[in-house]
């Protein structure tokens, strides 16, 4: 087989197709459970948004507004729930959620698949983890079994948005081996955010 970055348009497009159309696309991973260095358990589920439950769509509008609200409020564009609402909402969101051994709700990440700039990438829109369960190395996970599930589908990266002003958020993902990708707005453009990316070529 061709390397990827071979492939034409078509092709790259069928990758996206046919991850889309699978109902759990990450059902065929290791990612069902993931145990903390504290011992603690997570048990992890995948979504559509049209088999997802709304109280867990609301839970991570909540989430969302917690972690990163006071960073939108710092900029110019500001805190938009309506705008937050309706992206939880597409039709086409991915949700990858985690819940305690209480069966709560206490990270997630919801994500697409699509074609960006000629390439066929999973976008991850929002990875969030609710205060009390940050620093056990559940976000590292999340993002790490999106990563395997971009690699499953034949995907040539994954892509994310990240607020200049939220320093955490941008060494988390640094950490990670994410770095600013080629389409993210140069300094003379004057943007709020930076977009990131880590190839899974490799």
């Amino acid at each position: 087989m061709a390397h990827k970055y071979e492939l034409s348009q078509g092709a790259k497009q069928k990758f996206v197709e046919a991850a889309a159309r699978a109902k759990n696309p990450v059902e065929s991973l290791s990612y069902q459970s993931y145990k903390a260095p504290s011992g603690e358990e997570f048990k992890l589920f995948c979504r559509t948004k049209s088999d997802a439950d709304p109280k867990m769509i609301k839970w991570a509008f909540k989430l969302a507004e917690t972690n990163v609200g006071p960073f939108y409020k710092q900029l110019k564009m500001g805190w938009q729930p309506k705008i937050k609402t309706a992206e939880l909402n597409k039709n086409w969101a991915r949700y990858l959620v985690a819940q305690n051994d209480k069966k709560e709700n206490v990270a997630f990440s919801m994500f697409r698949f699509d074609m960006d700039h000629g390439d066929c990438v999973l976008y991850c829109y929002e990875m969030h983890v609710a205060a009390a369960y940050q620093r056990k190395g559940l976000g590292k996970f999340i993002m790490k079994t999106l990563e395997d599930c971009a690699r499953h589908w034949n995907l040539e990266k994954i892509m994310l948005t990240v607020l200049n002003n939220n320093e955490t958020s941008i060494s988390f993902y640094k950490q990670l081996g994410y770095g600013k990708d080629e389409i993210s707005p140069d300094v003379l453009e004057e943007a709020d955010y930076q977009i990131f990316s880590k190839s899974m070529l490799s």
